[in-house]
């Protein structure tokens, strides 16, 4: 039996945890069952947008009404627009869809065996289905968006109504509903908006079954300490610690929340970095300023804040912590910025940065590392590894793609004794392909000493010296090792049963493992002997 790690603790557990932001909800009292349709939120920021390819954060959750225990959680491709269970079979059917910001309404009717976990597409090409709804045990009311809205400007208001009867709706298989069976006639439509609701509905069964609900999505960085707490960064929260005991000791909020966590030199507070998105504000779009804060570990007080005026990536390694721009409006060269205890002060310029070739945070690095593109013109091709001196002079180090016809994208990283671990993605015209997701570990010459491909993007990786821990969009978690690359053990994350997904990764000083998830959940691990 191929061993996996254990998991010893959940801090920032609670109920509804695994389908994020929810959308919908439907309880059914014959069955018992709660159905929560929700959004995890993509895996890809203004500093690191590897990790999202073939990635999708939308869930169908199934619960159990007493005690809200997670029975089944479902993956779609597109967000939950409508849910109805079967008057009578252990059926979902789950509309699903959106505007693809240009032409078509895409999306899927879902069919969900609550008794074996089977789904099934059942339309023959994506549709988006705005209305579920049975009628009797034979009959399925849709409600579909129009194809698209080519020279049809009310298409956004309009749907058409079908009624489809199978005898058995649990034998339906893939595509079967044919296209004859999907034309009616355009009229109004309204598109209900549920979030409200949906979250007051699950406020009253979290406070009914004793465990208050909030929503916690997507710890984007986890370090633990020597004395034995965790730090995090997540959404909403610009860094938070808990204590050995599972008590959270203190979470400092943000609008958006923070993106990266870097030890300061002092040893006593931690470097973190906070997300600023465009937001709809009375009619116009604006942006907050960007926000770096250095917080301290043992109260959580917020010692100083910057405002560096662009939104920032920090870069770790040695006694200082660097800002580098990662305004992706701008072409331009960039200045860094030099951070330590007195203050900050300007570094050298860099080239431009974009969230998919240059992202590059490299963990336990005893320098800061960056990539940069030796084309001024085109800063995303012919990338370095560069390392970065004390006072700011880079030293091109090695060619940042090993395969001379391949252009790769930047992801997270590790230092080891003389080399590097990275990983990333090989660009495709036609997106990520099987095999396109990588691992390397290269000496600082650039010469390879092993390589693992896979078939999704590595969210986050550490290593603990002789394991490199790889975690990947899919859900996996995966253990190399880091003398030659082999497989170790590889495994699918889980919590109480159900699947999910590591957004960053820590060994521990104690040599355990913390993975931050996309559901906002920190799992302590003890890997296997």
């Amino acid at each position: 039996m191929t061993p996996v790690p254990i998991v010893r603790r959940v801090f920032g557990d609670g109920p509804f945890a695994e389908i994020g932001e929810p959308a919908l909800v439907v309880v059914d009292e014959r069955s018992r069952t709660v159905v929560v349709g929700g959004d995890l939120g993509h895996v890809q920021w203004s500093g690191s947008g590897t990790a999202d390819s073939r990635w999708t954060g939308h869930r169908i959750g199934v619960y159990e009404q007493v005690g809200l225990r997670c029975r089944q959680s479902v993956r779609s491709r597109y967000p939950v627009r409508s849910l109805a269970l079967h008057p009578v079979l252990p059926l979902l059917a789950v509309g699903t869809g959106s505007y693809d910001g240009g032409y078509s309404f895409n999306g899927e009717l879902l069919l969900v065996r609550l008794d074996s976990g089977d789904v099934v597409s059942a339309l023959p090409y994506p549709r988006e289905v705005l209305g579920v709804e049975w009628r009797g045990e034979t009959a399925l009311r849709l409600v579909l968006a129009p194809c698209d809205d080519w020279e049809n400007p009310q298409a956004h208001e309009q749907g058409h109504t079908v009624v489809v009867t199978r005898p058995d709706w649990g034998a339906v298989g893939r595509g079967a509903i044919g296209d004859e069976e999907l034309a009616a006639p355009a009229e109004s439509v309204v598109r209900a908006d549920n979030r409200a609701e949906a979250r007051r509905t699950l406020a009253e069964l979290a406070v009914s079954a004793g465990r208050p609900w909030s929503v916690r999505r997507r710890v984007w960085a986890v370090e633990g300490t020597e004395d034995g707490r965790v730090l995090a960064a997540l959404d909403g929260i610009l860094a938070e610690s808990w204590l050995p005991s599972g008590e959270r000791q203190w979470a400092v909020e943000d609008e958006e929340g923070g993106r990266q966590l870097v030890p300061a030199s002092d040893g006593t507070s931690v470097w973190t970095n906070a997300e600023r998105r465009s937001r709809r504000r009375g009619g116009r779009w604006e942006t907050s300023a960007p926000r770096v804060a250095r917080i301290a570990v043992d109260t959580g007080q917020v010692l100083e804040t910057l405002s560096p005026g662009v939104s920032t990536v920090l870069v770790a390694g040695g006694q200082r912590v660097i800002l580098r721009p990662s305004d992706g409006h701008r072409k331009r060269p960039e200045r860094l910025v030099m951070l330590d205890l007195d203050g900050p002060v300007e570094g050298p310029e860099i080239g431009h940065f974009d969230l998919f070739n240059h992202s590059f945070a490299v963990r336990r690095a005893s320098r800061p590392y960056v990539l940069v593109g030796t084309d001024p013109d085109e800063p995303h091709r012919e990338k370095w590894v560069t390392a970065l001196g004390a006072d700011g002079t880079s030293r091109p180090l090695f060619p940042h793609s090993w395969v001379p016809s391949e252009h790769h994208f930047g992801g997270p990283a590790v230092e080891i004794g003389q080399s590097l671990v990275h990983a990333g993605t090989v660009h495709h015209g036609h997106g990520l392909q099987p095999g396109g997701a990588y691992t390397v570990r290269r000496s600082l010459n650039g010469s390879v000493w092993w390589q693992h491909r896979a078939d999704h993007p590595a969210t986050a990786l550490d290593t603990d010296g002789d394991t490199v821990y790889v975690a990947d969009n899919s859900g996996a978690l995966t253990a190399l090792d880091a003398a030659d690359g082999s497989v170790l053990w590889n495994t699918r994350l889980e919590v109480g049963g159900a699947p999910t997904t590591a957004l960053s990764l820590a060994v521990a000083p104690q040599g355990h493992l913390l993975i931050g998830t996309v559901d906002g959940r920190i799992l302590e691990c003890s890997p296997p002997e």
